[in-house]
């Protein structure tokens, strides 16, 4: 047999150590003999091993001569490896002294290949039972190195192999339940694996969410504790971490089914199923998610969540069933809230918009793999699918709002969920520690790095569509550069939660993520919230404000303000617009934008290769710019997405869309913000070339467009209707 190893090695050995060092070292190597259970012959054969190496290296002439073949190896243009030759009744020996060495993998390998036939040892032999023993330590220190390097997936392969090679040769039950337990405990690692790679690998992903079914499964579900293998605080920690790896669909169809088993998990699944719906209707401008989503929640009889089946009835356009909800369900607390944020003390409708936006934000949209979206009620209803929708919907939504279950019934008040509503409750700041910094004690998740969270600095993209041009509207963060951490409420001096929601089911939902904390104040001012009214279509289903005429957003506290210590609030000054050049001095950059600091004309000059980009692809051609040159990958995909739709019908679309003006709303080294007049038409065509439909013009149409720069280049991120 052939050991990759070499003399220095093999004795523990550095090649600049002097005779006494050698022989030092040689002495303790054999009186610390390993004591797992081998053979006196192996142990014997060991020694001599050893001393063999000794006495080579301890000759200043042989040492010499194999120091220079080393030197040799190492200089040769061809990848030699220094290796040892030694008989094969010593081959246990070497292999024991190749697993000391920390070539756990190689060792197993060769320890595998030597009990297969047909040089398999005699059944029953003490060398058969010493090379199953190596073996399986072999197997189970390369697990442990392959952990180490976070290859998890060849670590379980790896334990898969000896448990197999052990259940054949009928040898080391205890072994084997060792390497079971630690592919059991590999579990958690190999899902943040398989789930954290790219999404084109169906493969993997679909091995991860099964391997994650069985954890949960073998956990008891979402709020069980029946994995020895994994703590309840470690669960916690790891599926807060496993959400933001999971996209929208996967969340919603693993919640529902879980929601289904029995047991006290059950509410928890089906609640995070409601989120997850809510979260996919509103930025995929699926209204119909968001009805299935408020059934869900009128089903689970929870009086204590009346607030958020406001929201729902208010993303469903039914406003009387939404201010009745949010006026029997809404504490007093969260109504002044509500009223400061909004501007308006005693119009609920006003205060509800505050509410929900901050809710979707906080609460509902972050948390996907696969969604980055805004919480603009007023993109969302502009839409074209909402607008045709809340259209259907409208005559069955003239009706009373259905009966609202009594307050403090239903599955989660007897886990202290009474008090959603009329409690403060924790902010993002107060449990973050469940998603990404928790410390999961031996098991060491929270140092394991599994890339990047896709949503921490993850390109912003959306969802939704822009009744002017086919697309999608601005789902972004309105400034990602300037977005700060928001100090844990704990710091305002506010009403600290009720013991029942500490001890109690609340905080381990919200270490799940669940939408249970107190929104976060936005600015809002009269002029966004009379924007609620100004979609086509919506005008019948919202009231609308009685001035449009903007005025000062007012700088809000930054958490719910304490009864006791009411904060000031300076107005602050509404932001001047840029001044932007109509005649641009010098010829516009063409796309790709690669300008450190662009300005109006350069940024005029892609968003018009981009509207014509987009009218070719609408009209079935192709683009003469690459359309990722121009954009990111969620303007790109909602176009093509559009196209496809536009093709299943067997028609196009003609759109002239032109530049009128363009001011730069705000502007720094990652993000530009612009506000853009356009005039527009549209007309459908069908496969013919016959107009469908009536056409559409809009002229002083106005948009605000978020750029973005990845890297040396400025790409279009998202927009929305003014």
């Amino acid at each position: 047999m052939e050991l990759p190893i070499d003399h220095f090695r093999l004795l523990g050995l550095s090649p600049a150590a002097d005779l006494h060092t050698l022989l030092r070292t040689l002495q303790l190597r054999i009186d610390r003999a390993p004591d797992q259970g081998y053979t006196l012959e192996t142990l014997q054969t060991r020694e001599e091993l050893l001393r063999a190496s000794a006495e080579l290296l301890s000759n200043s002439q042989r040492r010499a001569a194999y120091e220079a073949e080393l030197t040799a190896l190492s200089a040769s243009e061809e990848p030699l490896q220094a290796a040892l030759d030694v008989p094969s009744s010593k081959e246990v020996a070497g292999l024991l002294l190749l697993l000391e060495a920390g070539l756990a993998m190689e060792c197993f390998e060769l320890a595998n290949r030597a009990l297969q036939p047909p040089q398999a040892p005699a059944l029953g032999s003490g060398r058969e039972a010493d090379l199953c023993l190596v073996a399986a330590h072999a197997c189970l220190g390369g697990a442990e190195e392959l952990k180490q390097r976070r290859r998890y997936e060849s670590a379980a392969d790896l334990l898969s192999q000896g448990t197999q090679l052990l259940q054949r040769m009928g040898q080391q039950p205890q072994l084997r339940q060792l390497m079971a337990d630690a592919q059991q405990g590999l579990r958690p690692f190999r899902v943040l694996d398989l789930l954290s790679r790219d999404l084109s690998s169906p493969s993997s992903r679909q091995e991860g969410l099964k391997l994650l079914e069985e954890l949960v499964r073998d956990h008891g579900g979402l709020e069980g504790d029946g994995d020895p293998h994994l703590s309840r605080e470690e669960f916690q920690a790891f599926f807060g971490q496993i959400r933001a790896y999971l996209t929208v669909q996967e969340q919603i169809d693993l919640f529902s089914g879980w929601a289904k088993a029995p047991g006290a998990s059950a509410a928890t699944a089906d609640f995070l199923a409601t989120s997850a719906l809510t979260a996919s209707g509103f930025a995929q401008r699926k209204p119909e998610r968001i009805a299935a989503a408020r059934e869900r929640l009128q089903a689970s009889d929870q009086g204590e969540a009346l607030p958020l089946l406001a929201c729902l009835h208010l993303l469903l356009g039914q406003v009387e069933a939404a201010e009745q909800a949010f006026e029997q369900g809404a504490s007093a607390e969260l109504k002044r809230w509500a009223a400061q944020v909004s501007g308006e003390e005693r119009d609920t409708l006003a205060q509800l918009c505050a509410y929900c936006r901050d809710w979707l934000a906080r609460d509902v949209l972050p948390g996907f793999r696969d969604l980055e979206a805004d919480a603009g009620l007023e993109a969302y209803f502009a839409d074209r699918d909402v607008q045709a929708y809340l259209d259907r919907l409208a005559p069955a939504a003239s009706g009373s709002a259905a009966a609202s279950p009594a307050a403090g019934s239903g599955p989660f008040a007897d886990f202290g969920f009474g008090n959603l509503g009329s409690d403060v409750s924790a902010g993002a700041g107060a449990s973050a520690s469940a998603f990404g910094s928790t410390d999961f004690g031996s098991t060491d998740f929270g140092s394991a790095d599994f890339g990047q969270n896709p949503f921490g600095q993850s390109e912003l993209s959306g969802a939704g569509f822009n009744p002017d041009f086919g697309g999608a509207a601005d789902t972004a963060n309105p400034n990602p550069d300037e977005t700060g951490e928001q100090e844990s409420w704990l710091s305002d001096g506010l009403p600290p939660w009720p013991p029942a929601w500490l001890e109690g089911f609340g905080e381990r939902l919200q270490n799940l993520g669940g939408p249970l904390s107190w929104p976060r104040p936005l600015q809002i001012g009269a002029a966004a919230l009379a924007a609620l009214a100004v979609g086509a279509g919506v005008i019948s289903l919202l009231r609308p404000r009685p001035s449009a005429t903007p005025v000062p957003v007012a700088v809000q506290p930054a958490s719910p303000p304490s009864p006791a210590q009411p904060p000031s609030q300076p107005p602050a000054k509404p932001a001047q617009p840029a001044p932007t050049a109509q005649a641009p001095a010098q010829p516009p950059a063409a796309a790709p934008l690669t300008a450190a600091a662009p300005s109006a004309a350069q940024v005029r000059a892609l968003l018009e290769a981009w509207l014509t980009a987009k009218a070719a692809v609408l009209a079935g051609k192709t683009s003469d710019i690459p359309l990722s040159a121009m954009a990111r990958e969620g303007e790109v995909s909602r176009l093509e997405a559009e196209r496809r739709d536009d093709q299943a019908q067997q028609q196009t679309q003609r759109i002239e869309a032109s530049i009128q003006a363009l001011t730069l709303e705000s502007s720094s080294p990652n993000r530009i913000a612009a506000i853009v007049t356009l005039s527009y038409q549209d007309q459908r065509l069908d496969a013919g070339g016959a107009p469908v439909g009536k056409p559409t013009r809009l002229e002083g149409l106005r948009n605000r467009y978020v750029f973005g720069r990845d890297g040396d280049r400025w790409r279009l991120v998202s927009y929305e209707p003014i």
